[in-house]
């Protein structure tokens, strides 16, 4: 009787040896395994770990020091670095250490409370800067690592998967931070200010928060936001925004949608809260409002709209389109100065 071989089975100097099925779980392991590690290896050398000396004062009234830290990022070769505004907030004193040992002081360009993000230099040569990636072209459930100092344990890498994309996340100054990104790669006290990271080794997000007692529930400023933060902060310091308050998220549109009214842009921002005696209330928008532009200009995500809104002079009175439904509106809106 004749038998065959299973594929399992495979010839080697003449005897039959057992081998691993082609599509054993030991080869998606690899896969996941050699993405995670060519991405930590890629970005690695660019997180820097972040100490802070920030003066305090005590219940007493008095003066006094404390020490913090967090993480961050080499984000130019010149010594650009990216972290968070609450690590650096405050500090008399920054000091930046990296993965091949070297220690530097460093010094804050500019911060920007309302989204939690700053920027700092460092005065040092031979440093590698990370590749940015583009957070709007994000997918739910692809890869996301994250690398930073928790708890002083430096260059520390985890890795999940984006779990969500458009979340809305309050920062320490009290403003929403729109178009959040969700993620369960591990973070804790530490993380702050350091990269999130997608599989090809590209930085999509700056690690900002956690919800503590939570598992698993851990949010990244999308890089898009931070990269128009950063230019603006380099620019003037500070970034000065005008505000119509609203909380939205980008969502896309329905295709008939944009066939019909031939719109530039297959995504918008919906509105889903209003803010009491608001320029967006008083302007007659609504909850479940879809902007598709402002001041004449497409708005295809919550960059876009921020952008155009810093761009724009308060006080003066522009054009929003929304869709309703299914109905394209024009509505009047006049944005006031923030008060952040």
């Amino acid at each position: 009787m004749q038998q065959s071989l299973s594929s399992a089975e495979v010839f080697e100097n003449g005897t039959i040896v057992q081998s691993s099925p082609p599509n054993s779980d030991s080869a998606v392991l690899d896969a996941y395994s050699h993405a995670v590690v060519s991405a930590a290896e890629k970005v690695s050398p660019s997180v820097a770990k972040i100490e802070v000396t920030q003066k305090a004062t005590d219940r007493n009234g008095e003066s006094r020091e404390r020490h913090g830290g967090g993480s961050g990022f080499v984000f130019t070769p010149d010594g650009l670095v990216l972290t968070n505004s609450h690590v650096v907030h405050n500090a008399s004193k920054i000091e930046l250490s990296l993965p091949d040992g070297r220690r530097f002081p460093a010094h804050l360009i500019g911060e920007d409370p309302a989204t939690d993000l700053a920027v700092v230099r460092v005065d040092a040569p031979n440093l590698t800067a990370v590749q940015l990636g583009d957070s709007q072209k994000l997918r739910v459930g692809q890869l996301a690592i994250a690398i930073g100092n928790p708890y002083g344990f430096q260059y520390t890498v985890t890795a999940g998967v984006v779990s969500a994309l458009g979340r809305s996340l309050r920062s320490y100054s009290g403003r929403m931070i729109d178009d959040v990104i969700q993620t369960d790669a591990a973070l804790n006290p530490g993380n702050s200010g350091g990269p999130l990271v997608s599989s090809d080794g590209q930085v999509i997000g700056v690690n900002t928060a956690t919800i503590m007692g939570a598992q698993g529930l851990c949010f990244a400023i999308g890089i898009n936001t931070a990269k128009f933060v950063a230019s603006r902060l380099l620019q003037q310091g500070r970034i000065q925004r005008a505000y119509i308050g609203v909380e939205a998220q980008t969502v896309p549109l329905h295709r008939r949608v944009v066939r019909f009214y031939e719109l530039a842009k297959e995504t918008g921002v919906m509105v889903v809260g209003l803010t009491s005696g608001s320029p967006a209330e008083r302007a007659g928008l609504r909850e479940g409002d879809v902007i598709l532009a402002f001041a004449g200009q497409p708005v295809a995500g919550i960059d876009d709209l921020h952008r155009l809104l810093t761009d724009t002079k308060v006080g003066a009175k522009n054009a929003i389109t929304v869709l309703r439904h299914t109905e394209r509106l024009e509505l009047a809106i006049v944005p006031q100065e923030t008060t952040e």
